[in-house]
């Protein structure tokens, strides 16, 4: 059909029988800004990124266009993926997207990991005219023998991909690029992309990598009516939203709970949390304090965060605390207020949280810090210091993810069962690196029996079954790797999963643990199939998950800490205490770990150390580059590196002068490999390399390294 002229009312062009439900079944008075905006290019098969603020329509503004595309152009089958990275998120989605496709008798329907084989067969004959599912997911229909992939991915017409700056910044948007251009190759056309975000730095060139291989071939573009983008693109600034945020110290998590039992009585209130031990510590303890509480993190059970997040939504006076999986788009009803327990990692998962409220008529957005260290409130200091500057991160996908290449070759060996020795490259439409420099990767898997060569074709080898081929080749679908847990079980109710440690490690008494918000004594424990079966008591269980939750600190963020040391104070409001201990805080620490004219150097009868406030990554970055110089035994940290003690003032300058020019990878620790998911399928010197290079961060260490440093030296 003849493109309708732009200077047209783009809510005329969306199909009559959509708009006639626009207006009577959902009774809009008209679309937003970004509803309008996004009708004429995506109704005109544009690329886009649709930027709004949370609860923006984001939604509507891709699914509108779409149905009406999907009228306009006749198209049939499933024609729309709407991939999403939560499967809550699906399940939250489904049924809005479903009852809209249905106003033009059309239907929606939905595949991840939780879906019923029943389910799945239904999809594969009667094939959904939008399908909502995970990149896992869609992954594992592509090699799964059971689905007939042309059937029913073959034509595939646009993909939404709903918080698309959680893809882009991990692993799994390196693995979304890859699957895409395989369904690429799969439909024979290309397919529109359209990404759906609420909080990025730069936009644009999150546009171009979501449209993968030869953007500039793709017509697109970044459509954000109701957000100013920055001056200049990539520089992370985006206006300030508004909004009441108030920062207090309360110094532990016990007093956390006292405060929300007592504040905002009557409102419903979403706590977040950044641990899963913190979730269950302080629901226990706001449990105690006769508070209505649910809670919702990664270890519990889908049906028991099902029932949290349901009951949470139709409740008035409760709280429910989250981790981050309560962070994007998944309705959870009218919130009155979000609490932050400490400080997120970043300023973009701030403007996410804080979006969750404010979305009622005559309220505002809000959240209020109740810090429970020194430590924390200065970081939430510093992080709300960038929220004033207006300042939001970049989306910055990870370097070298050589892992996932490999991963690559053999899912797609396996979906089409055999792929030829110079025709591989083609499978992904030249995306680099899954391109021809991927050459040696794909030599080292047939020289290990990953793959097997027969005359030119490569076929799945006896490596690649026994490293990856339990459940039929299930641990090829996700590019992440998940520690080893058990399964709780009360009865036959499964009610989450805990760390190993909780059952092996000595403790004197009954075996108790903290799960869901509730004490649960272990009665049985089934090593075999990793199960253990509990039943409650009254108190006393322990919350413990492998490995820290917590990341190291970027540049930016420990940069603005080090201002908040030096006298900057947030734009927001402070209560008493947190001003009295972010003064006690001035006075104790900044003489001696911060100088206004650059980095300072302090040594002294207890140790050397150095104080850069560069972060985790670029701190890793200057104690490999100083080698011996560095402290071997004492791991960097956000704000520090330490330093040999007998280390002498000659040295140190000697050192300091060549750093600018001799800049190296981290070291890495050879059991960190095991945590890369497909490592197995690198060199072990490719694994420890890809490592080194995502725990770098050179800019960083230039620009620190370029500072003036002042020493204080005491013999």
């Amino acid at each position: 059909m003849q493109e309708q002229p732009r200077g047209t009312d783009p809510v005329g062009r969306l199909d009559p029988v959509v708009l006639h439900h626009i207006v009577n079944t959902l009774e809009w008075s008209d679309l937003r800004p970004l509803q309008k905006a996004a009708v004429h290019p995506l109704m005109d098969g544009e690329d886009a990124v649709l930027l709004a603020p949370t609860a923006g329509g984001k939604t509507e503004a891709a699914t509108f266009p779409m149905l009406s595309a999907m009228r306009e152009k006749h198209w049939t089958g499933t024609s729309v993926l709407y991939l999403a990275p939560l499967k809550a998120l699906l399940n939250n989605l489904v049924h809005r997207v479903d009852g809209y496709a249905q106003w033009l008798g059309r239907r929606a329907a939905l595949w991840h990991g939780d879906t019923t084989e029943s389910a799945r067969r239904r999809i594969r004959t009667e094939s959904p005219d939008f399908l909502l599912t995970t990149p896992e997911s869609l992954e594992a229909m592509l090699i799964s023998v059971k689905t007939d992939h042309a059937h029913l991915l073959g034509r595939v017409r646009a993909v939404v991909v709903d918080e698309v700056h959680a893809f882009a910044g991990d692993d799994r948007g390196w693995h979304l690029l890859a699957v895409l251009e395989r369904l690429e190759r799969l439909t024979g056309r290309r397919i529109q992309r359209i990404g759906l975000s609420a909080t990025v730095g730069n936009p644009d060139r999150l546009l171009t990598w979501l449209q993968g291989a030869y953007p500039t071939d793709r017509p697109g573009r970044v459509i954000a009516p109701d957000v100013t983008l920055p001056a200049t693109p990539g520089t992370g600034a985006l206006p300030r939203p508004a909004g009441e945020v108030e920062l207090d110290y309360v110094g532990s998590l016990a007093n956390a709970a006292k405060v929300i039992s007592t504040l905002h009585r009557g409102e419903k209130r979403l706590v977040f949390c950044d641990s899963r031990k913190q979730v269950e510590e302080l629901g226990a303890a706001l449990r105690a304090r006769d508070v209505t509480v649910f809670l919702s993190h990664a270890s519990l059970s889908t049906d028991e965060r099902a029932r949290s997040e349901q009951a949470f939504a139709e409740a008035r006076d409760c709280v429910i605390v989250s981790t981050s999986t309560l962070e994007l788009g998944i309705d959870v009803g009218d919130l009155d207020r979000v609490v932050q327990i400490d400080s997120p990692g970043s300023v973009a998962s701030f403007l996410q949280r804080i979006g969750r409220t404010g979305r009622r008529a005559q309220t505002s957005r809000n959240c209020l810090f109740l810090t429970t260290r020194p430590d924390f409130l200065l970081q939430a200091a510093g992080l709300l210091t960038l929220w004033s500057r207006s300042w939001v991160e970049p989306v910055t996908p990870p370097p070298s993810p050589r892992h996932l290449v490999a991963q690559q070759l053999l899912a797609v060996t396996l979906q089409e069962h055999r792929i030829g020795d110079r025709t591989w490259p083609e499978h992904w439409n030249g995306l680099a690196p899954f391109d021809r420099s991927a050459a040696p990767l794909l030599a080292h898997l047939v020289a290990e029996g990953f793959l097997d060569n027969d005359d030119g074709m490569l076929f799945i080898g006896p490596q690649a079954e026994k490293h990856f081929g339990r459940r039929h080749f299930m641990e090829l679908t996700a590019s992440f790797t998940a520690p080893p847990e058990f399964t709780v079980l009360a009865g036959r109710a499964e009610i989450g999963t805990t760390d190993p440690s909780v059952l092996t490690e000595e403790r004197q008494g009954p075996r108790r643990l903290l799960l869901a918000g509730r004490s649960w004594q272990v009665t049985f424990i089934d090593w075999a199939r990793r199960r253990a079966f509990v039943e409650p008591v009254e108190d006393g269980g322990v919350a413990k998950w492998q490995g820290s939750e917590a990341r190291g600190l970027s540049y930016t963020l420990t940069r603005a800490m080090r201002d908040v040391l030096l006298g900057t104070d947030p734009d927001v409001r402070l209560t008493r205490r947190a001003t009295v201990t972010l003064a006690g805080l001035r006075t104790d620490r900044a003489p001696h770990e911060v100088h206004p004219a650059g980095t300072l150097l302090v040594r002294d009868a207890d140790a050397a150390r150095w104080w850069t406030w560069a972060g985790y990554r670029a701190n890793a970055t200057l104690a490999a580059s100083l080698g011996h110089l560095a402290d071997p035994v004492q791991r960097p940290t956000d704000t520090h590196v330490r330093l040999r003690q007998d280390l002498s003032p000659i040295d140190w300058k000697a050192a300091r002068a060549e750093l600018p020019d001799s800049l190296t990878l981290p070291t890495v620790d050879p059991r960190a490999v095991r945590g890369l998911k497909f490592s197995a399928a690198l060199p072990p010197r490719i694994a420890t390399a890809t490592l080194a290079e995502r725990l770098a961060d050179l800019d960083g260490a230039l620009a620190t390294a370029s500072e003036p440093v002042r020493m204080e030296w005491s013999t």
